[in-house]
């Protein structure tokens, strides 16, 4: 009887999820944009998801500047940070506003 009372998502959840967690997978952040243009939660996701990848960018152009190495190394800890934070909410279905992030992806 303790197992009929289980809650279960429906697929339609689980597809939400999935495409708003990868948002923040780096470049996968397109797939969401091109395959649920109509969600309005997986496209906050993956707005959010383009400026922690344009980020990521800058930073790798950073590292190959001579003596920026350390901008390098904060940014992709915050990056990390941020992203798992990120993923963290599309799973429980939250749109958390990341700091930072937020204000530029509105402007998306």
């Amino acid at each position: 009887m303790a197992e009929s009372l289980r809650w279960t998502p429906k697929i339609s959840d689980m597809r939400r999820r999935t495409m708003a967690a990868l948002s923040y997978l780096g470049v996968l952040c397109f797939i969401p944009l091109h395959f649920c243009r109509e969600d309005h939660f997986v496209i906050f996701h993956a707005r959010q998801g383009i400026i922690i990848w344009m980020w990521t960018v800058i930073a790798l152009f950073a590292f190959a500047i001579p003596g920026t190495r350390w901008i390098f190394s904060i940014s992709i800890l915050m990056i990390a940070a941020l992203s798992v934070v990120g993923i963290v909410s599309a799973l429980f279905l939250q749109a958390w506003k990341l700091p930072l992030i937020s204000n530029l992806a509105e402007r998306l």
